[in-house]
């Protein structure tokens, strides 16, 4: 597996420059916005790569929360702090699109605006919880919260077809309409995205797994240590 990981990094990096070219280079202008909606290849498929990690993390939280098992509660911190990682892209570059698209940075009270940044607070500070609490308890509050947050994924996804929003509606399904060669870069670029969330998940489920095994180590050591020698 190790010899597998700087191979399929430099696929997912050739997969990004190309999907980078695609998108801001090969792909056609639109003609009512302009190149400014060239971001749109970036927000979705931050937003869709988003979605994906944080319903990965809700599964391994109900698997833990079933089994107690710590390959799912590593597998739900990788997926939580990935997802944060793509959520926060969706942040920024909704607001880079709007400025010049609606002539302000954030809607205020637009469903799918707040609901979005709701979601990126409760994944925060489920990241919070795991990193400054030192409970016995803190997997399984986490796990928790992790169920919650979960919640407010389909309200994000469904908020432009149950609410009024200034947000853009669909392009795709629902009557949207979306030119092909676009839809052609948007789907490269979420493959693209897909595999550096992929990379940036298994380097960081390796990294989480050696350091606890170096935490069990330490202790184990701590406990075994005679006490004069203290």
């Amino acid at each position: 597996m190790k010899r597998l990981f700087p191979i399929f990094g430099a696929i997912t990096t050739a997969l990004l420059g190309f999907a980078l070219y695609e998108a801001l280079i090969a792909a056609p202008t639109e003609q009512t916005m302009g190149n400014v909606q060239r971001i749109f290849y970036y927000h979705v498929s931050s937003a869709w790569t988003a979605f994906i990690l944080f319903a990965i993390n809700f599964v391994a939280s109900i698997v833990y929360l079933v089994k107690r098992s710590e390959k799912a509660d590593v597998i739900a911190l990788v997926g939580a702090e990935v997802g944060v990682v793509f959520c926060t892209v969706v942040l920024v570059t909704g607001p880079l699109w709007a400025r010049p698209v609606w002539g302000i940075w954030w809607a205020p009270g637009d469903v799918r605006l707040t609901s979005t940044l709701v979601l990126w607070l409760i994944y925060v500070s489920y990241l919070i919880l795991r990193r400054f609490s030192s409970s016995g308890q803190t997997p399984m509050i986490a796990a928790v919260l992790a169920v919650f947050g979960a919640l407010d994924v389909p309200l994000v996804y469904f908020s432009i077809w149950f609410f009024r929003t200034q947000h853009p509606q669909p392009v795709i399904g629902d009557g949207g309409a979306i030119d092909p060669r676009m839809m052609h870069v948007l789907l490269l670029n979420w493959l693209a995205f897909s595999c550096f969330a992929a990379l940036l998940c298994w380097a960081r489920y390796r990294l989480e797994v050696l350091r606890r095994d170096v935490d069990e180590t330490l202790a184990l050591e701590s406990l075994l240590e005679p006490r004069g020698s203290r």
